[in-house]
């Protein structure tokens, strides 16, 4: 899974409900819900959003609740959706991806709002500004939080330091404390080593540097930002990557950036804790040779999902405890262990899961850089419409890689359609 390139639009999400998003207000009609029987605890979520050995402890830890899971493939959210909307067989507990919560905040009418039932007793367990994903304008919290998705620079050391980079993930955090400092040590390293792409692909490398920030595309007002000084310089950046041709263009994920990274084509990939698990599953000579650093001008998040409570749920009560039990500190570290996925309680940084040395990373402790980036992340409102206005400027970016528009021409046809895209949906 590749959050980076998400295609789940807000605006299919409308369609689905056969409504127009305007904006986080929860006072949307949803219908009558039907309860689910008591007794009975019905858990949805997608394969590997949970810890199979946390999973099968909650399920033996609640006999009397009755929790039967279903591993949801396929798209998760379309699924969820058209359950909801054919009124039965809801689930009691739902995963929700955090791509998706910014677009389910208008529907909050469809979930219980988790304050109401004595989920402030421990929200402060976990990171504040996780928490606000899942919260609505007016208050009202839908989602505990699963994860999240920290971003650090994975990095080849043996690359590093044959083209006459620093290797030492202490000295690589000095002297690549921003993105042009990072540019200029491509631009270093392709001197010695010419298939050596320090930026794997630009359009990615620009939505990080989007996350970095505390604004986006629309504001809280829902009024479109995406023509500000802080989209353009996240623009500008991956495009100085592009012309200065230290960008490989190689999407994450695919096969070429796969062999890259054993290679050594791909020596660096800036993203999320759970990119670990992708990177070592492609690489089988150049194990002990990555390193975890710091991500320049700082971390940012990607991805990290909730669990929620529907309007079905027959105990909403005994389904929050069912959660704040697989979501406990002790246990977001056994998930961490069972499959990387890294907790969104701080608590869990210092469980002895989280503090073992990794052999891949050369003995390096990935916790040392993952969890002081995971209490830094930025807080910025994520408006339900954000990722589909975000698509023309990475489709824009595509053809200034692509030498088909000058970087001008294509920020002004993407600052054009995104607000267009706005408009139809009722952004300002």
């Amino acid at each position: 899974m590749d959050l980076s390139r998400r295609t789940v639009l807000a605006g299919g999400f409308a369609a689905l409900l056969g409504g127009t998003v305007v904006g986080c207000s929860s006072s949307m009609d949803t219908g009558s819900t039907k309860k689910n029987a008591t007794g009975n605890i019905a858990l949805w979520c997608w394969p590997g959003g949970l810890g199979k050995s946390v999973l099968d402890d909650t399920i033996a830890h609640f006999p009397d609740q009755h929790i039967k899971y279903s591993e949801v493939g396929g798209d998760f959210k379309q699924k969820l959706l058209t359950t909801f909307n054919g009124g039965t067989s809801i689930p009691d507990i739902t995963g929700v991806k955090g791509e998706d919560i910014a677009s389910l905040l208008p529907q909050a009418n469809r979930f219980v709002d988790l304050k109401t039932i004595g989920a402030d007793s421990f929200l402060g367990d976990y990171l504040e500004w996780k928490v606000k994903q899942a919260t609505t304008l007016d208050g009202k919290v839908i989602g505990i939080p699963i994860d999240i998705g920290p971003t650090a620079l994975f990095y080849r050391e043996d690359i590093f330091t044959a083209g006459g980079l620093p290797g030492d993930p202490a000295k690589v955090a000095e002297q690549l404390k921003t993105w042009d400092d990072f540019i200029a040590a491509g631009v270093e390293l392709k001197k010695s080593n010419p298939k050596a792409f320090i930026v794997a692909d630009a359009t990615d490398m620009y939505g990080t540097i989007v996350n970095q920030g505390t604004a986006r595309y629309i504001d809280k007002d829902n009024k479109f930002i995406g023509d500000q000084d802080h989209i353009r310089k996240a623009w500008d950046t991956a495009v100085k990557a592009i012309t200065q041709k230290v960008d490989g263009r190689t999407l994450g994920g695919s096969p070429d950036w796969n062999a890259g990274l054993d290679q050594g084509t791909v020596p660096t990939v800036t993203g999320a804790a759970w990119v670990a698990l992708d990177i070592k599953a492609a690489c089988k000579t150049s194990v002990g040779k990555w390193r975890v650093a710091p991500t320049p001008s700082g971390p940012a998040n990607f991805g990290g999902s909730f669990l929620t409570i529907t309007k079905s749920a027959a105990d909403p009560a005994a389904a929050l405890e069912v959660i704040k039990y697989m979501l406990s500190p002790d246990n977001e570290a056994k998930a961490f262990a069972d499959a990387q996925i890294f907790p969104s309680a701080p608590a869990a940084y210092d469980k002895p899961q989280l503090k073992a040395a990794d052999p891949f990373f050369g003995g390096q402790v990935p916790i040392e850089v993952f969890g002081p980036a995971a209490k830094a992340i930025p807080i910025a409102y994520e408006a339900p419409l954000d990722s589909a206005v975000a698509t023309p400027f990475t489709d824009g970016l595509k053809l200034v890689q692509a030498g088909k528009k000058t970087s001008d021409q294509a920020w002004t046809e993407a600052v054009a359609k995104a607000k267009q895209i706005g408009k139809r949906q009722g952004v300002q």
